[in-house]
């Protein structure tokens, strides 16, 4: 009796180690989170999330089970659509589709070829639907077409080219003007970025500086990124940039060739995942909290003067952990347009990853320990 209890009990606590959330935006700027505390969940518009009463429960059948590491959420603006990489570990290749206007999920078969999923950057670029990913050196693209469900024909990555950076190089990438914007790469100045135009496949020979207003630069370093939205579905034209210290929130705008310097975010977590819509910038934390930073494109003066508050109608349907979200390793990048896997010093994420472990093999000893005695 024992042994069964043991090995039963074996698979309940490992199932909590690998809880990897994500959020994202629908095309009406819903804002959606998955696998919060196990479910998924539809915030609303964005004024809704101060309501006390709890988001509404989005959970459909065919979901992933989102327990691999670092499962990464895209919007694809066209097709209304939720790309999800990396959110199951029996099928680590495959692509999860969420069709916001049908609110279901399908699976996408998918040939990965030598596109490593441990260790990659990627952004899906808003006007082709292709998703360019920088892994092992190479850059990849993967041709979404329009898909807002997954079809019999399995999609494949496409080893396109080499890229001119070092071996050691962890992706910091961005997406605007149908452009990928390279961040903290080796020799380029603080406060520019390396350019990559999607549409010749080029890259730009000299990186493009983006000067705060003072004359001062964002610095070079590990971060996270997210592309803002337009509401009438053109193409993004700023982006987000979060040092992993959590120090700052930069907005650049690759059309003025500026930078803007907006509050920090109020919990300091290099854990944290970070999605983009027209009017807000969303935070998720590694405890599962969802905060977010209003934003108005060219409103400088109330940009400046945002400050950062929690998403509470989330709060109300899927609390938080108990856990510190506080942490001084670098993470995994989720982002509305871009994401890296790997970091400077770890790769695990997802909400309360280091609670739930500690916690389960608490609860493990302890029942076992009981079974044994009984």
């Amino acid at each position: 009796m024992f042994l069964p209890t043991l090995v039963s009990l074996f698979f309940i606590s490992s199932a909590t180690v690998q809880a990897s959330p994500c959020v994202a935006f629908d095309a009406n700027w819903n804002l959606l989170a998955f696998n919060l505390n196990g479910k998924d969940w539809n915030a609303g518009t964005q004024d809704t999330w101060s309501s006390s009463t709890a988001a509404t429960d989005i959970t459909a059948s065919n979901r992933p089970p989102f327990d691999a590491a670092n499962t990464t959420c895209y919007l694809s603006q066209y097709a209304n659509a939720i790309y999800a990489i990396n959110a199951d570990s029996k099928n680590p290749s495959s692509l999860y589709i969420y069709d916001a206007a049908a609110k279901s999920w399908s699976m996408q078969a998918v040939n990965a070829g030598s596109f490593d999923y441990t260790s990659f950057g990627a952004i899906l670029d808003h006007d082709t639907n292709v998703f360019y990913a920088l892994s092992q050196g190479n850059l990849f693209s993967l041709d979404m077409g329009l898909l807002n469900a997954a079809n019999s024909t399995p999609l494949s990555w496409t080893n396109d080219e080499q890229v001119p950076y070092p071996s050691n190089y962890v992706p910091v990438m961005a997406l605007a003007q149908n452009h990928i914007h390279f961040l903290d790469v080796p020799n380029v100045p603080a406060g520019s970025a390396d350019i990559f135009v999607i549409h010749y496949s080029y890259f730009q020979p000299q990186s493009q500086a983006y000067p705060l207003p003072d004359g001062s630069a964002f610095p070079t370093t590990y971060g996270h990124v997210a592309s803002f939205f337009q509401a009438d579905n053109t193409v993004q034209q700023e982006f987000a940039f979060i040092p992993a210290d959590s120090s700052a929130t930069y907005v650049v705008n690759v059309e003025t060739n500026t930078t803007q310097a907006l509050a920090a975010p109020t919990t300091k977590d290099s854990k944290a995942t970070y999605f983009a819509g027209v009017t807000a910038l969303v935070q998720l934390t590694s405890n599962g909290t969802v905060s977010y930073l209003p934003y108005l494109e060219g409103n400088t003066s109330t940009n400046i003067a945002a400050t950062w508050a929690t998403v509470s109608n989330l709060a109300a349907a899927a609390p938080p952990s108990s856990s510190s979200s506080s942490s001084s390793s670098g993470s995994s990048s989720n982002t509305s347009s871009s994401h890296s896997t790997t970091s400077p010093s770890t790769t695990a994420s997802g909400a309360a990853l280091g609670a739930s472990v500690q916690y389960s093999v608490f609860i493990t000893c302890v029942l076992c320990f009981a079974a044994f005695v009984v």
